[in-house]
């Protein structure tokens, strides 16, 4: 592998410092700048070329050049190159180190190989040209790097003409850099949950460590060494086993995997895509999974094969399994549970049971289900209504009172009030229709069954056919009539109305027409 020349004076130098200072290869490296491989070419070209120290006066710079380059590389024995490409692909494997790679060389090449300091030399000068993303060694399965990409794609809507932003969320594995990209609407804590799970099912398996960006949808507390995970973000990394780890704030090198695979979903994707015209973000992803194959089969330009070998071979063998069942995002939310032990929810209600009355509680709302928990047990789940207003009351939730009132329904107050007679039936039917709220006629109701109780029925259906004889169709009327007596006395019969004589000076409704 070819490496720059040095300077005349640095060669004097390193055989100064060799044979006059008796200095080690790696004080020589270090004193000059240069590595012990350099160091060691040198000394062999000095050596085939017959020099030692101190070089004669007669030969300046351009006859010592001369002498090494033309008379002492001529002589120098040839050495079989490793193939550098392999070597950084293989440390990505569990186990693997450079002493390893190294005796394998040596049993290929034999006699021609390196040393294990040149052969390390060479390697790591090898690797110093890659990008940064490149030249770092991510073991097999066990990192897996999320971000978003910088520029947004616009969703027009079809019935108004109004642009929306969609974002692009990109995942890239740290060994193979096997890359997922896929659109979501925002950049909400459900986005980047939703986009880590599809990442996780698009590759198969779970590694070790996921390594986003440092958002507020995912951090409750930035922190450079102890990064705080909100409550939804800890609670995704349970059932995938695995460990949620942000890269530090401002340090872009924690995740200069991801930032270059962001550059080439932008390049090899949303370029592609510039384009076209999208009205829905499904439509925008559909259309950015469809090249994603085309991305993976690229073949690398300084490594062997592509990212789907590489995958294949490096990554896919360490992933542990994905679980059974998939991640349900949750949001969580902190309540007080009311007086009338209900909690709100974007302006629904939900009970719980009614001892809880004033205490906090969390609500963990999922896109179907609203569930309560208290002091981390589940007292309540409903499902998760999309209507203002609304109540969703269990009936176990309610005190002893307010159950047994509430298990009355029209249907079973109109039966019993018929089981009692047909006045006391005919006035419950008025009690329920003339109302302004039905919870008013229930109570109503559930009064006079009361005072039939204490009065009998006969007694009732009396009170009751009276009052609706004078016209009194209310609870208050029959209880003072069964108070005072009243429904033991005769019912007096209904004057019938007087009709008007016929008179010339009474003029008739025809008069006015």
């Amino acid at each position: 592998m070819p490496q720059e020349r040095l300077s005349m004076r640095k060669i004097r130098d390193v055989l100064r410092y060799r044979h006059s200072a008796g200095l080690s290869l790696e004080a020589i490296a270090r004193a000059l700048k240069i590595s012990k491989g350099v160091v060691a070419k040198y000394l062999r070209l000095a050596m085939a070329a017959g020099l030692s120290w101190p070089i004669p006066d007669t030969l300046d710079d351009a006859a010592l050049e001369k002498l090494l380059y033309q008379q002492g590389a001529a002589r120098e024995p040839t050495f079989a190159e490793p193939d550098y490409a392999l070597v950084h692909q293989e440390l990505k494997k569990k186990g693997v180190t450079l002493t390893l790679l190294w005796e394998e060389y040596r049993q290929a090449v034999g006699e021609r190989g390196y040393q294990y300091t040149a052969f390390c030399t060479r390697y790591r000068d090898w690797a110093g040209k890659l990008k940064r993303s490149m030249r770092q060694i991510h073991r097999a399965g066990e990192k897996l790097f999320a971000d978003y990409a910088g520029p947004t794609v616009p969703i027009v809507d079809a019935m108004t003409g109004e642009i929306q932003p969609a974002s692009i969320f990109v995942a890239v594995l740290g060994a193979s850099s096997y890359t997922f990209a896929c659109a979501t609407p925002g950049q909400t804590q459900a986005d980047w949950l939703t986009g880590m799970g599809r990442a996780l099912a698009f590759i198969g398996g779970v590694p070790a460590l996921i390594v986003p960006d440092n958002p507020r949808a995912l951090v409750s507390g930035a922190d450079r060494y102890e990064p705080e995970l909100n409550r939804a973000t800890a609670e995704f990394a349970h059932p995938y086993d695995t460990v949620i780890l942000p890269a530090r704030p401002r340090k872009p090198q924690d995740k200069a995997k991801v930032e270059s695979g962001v550059q080439v979903v932008e390049r090899w994707i949303l370029a592609r895509l510039r384009h076209r015209r999208f009205f829905s973000v499904a439509e925008l992803d559909a259309a950015i999974l469809e090249l994603l194959p085309a991305l993976n089969t690229r073949p690398f330009k300084k490594l062997r094969g592509c990212r789907q070998n590489a995958f294949a071979q490096v990554d896919a063998p360490y992933l542990r399994p994905l679980p059974v069942s998939a991640f349900v995002i949750a949001e969580w939310k902190k309540a007080t549970v009311n007086i009338d032990y209900h909690v709100e929810f974007e302006r629904n209600y939900y009970s719980v049971p009614h001892a809880l009355i004033h205490q906090a509680v969390e609500l963990r709302i999922t896109r179907h289900m609203v569930e309560v928990l208290a002091k981390g047990k589940r007292v309540a789940s409903h499902p998760r209504s999309r209507r203002k207003g609304h109540y969703a009351t269990l009936a176990e939730h309610m005190p002893a009172a307010h159950r047994a009132h509430a298990e009355w329904s029209p249907g079973k107050l109109q039966t019993w009030a018929a089981s009692v007679g047909p006045s006391t039936a005919e006035l419950v039917k008025r009690l329920l229709l003339e109302k302004k709220h039905p919870e008013q006629g229930y109570r109503a109701c559930l009064g006079l069954m009361r005072l039939a109780r204490n009065h009998g029925q006969a007694r009732m259906e009396a009170a009751c056919e009276r009052a609706l004889a004078v016209g009194a169709h209310g609870y208050r009327s029959v209880a003072s009539i069964l108070e005072n007596g009243l429904d033991r006395q005769p019912v007096l019969p209904q004057q019938a109305e007087l009709a008007l004589p016929d008179h010339a000076n009474v003029r008739g409704p025809d008069y006015y027409h």
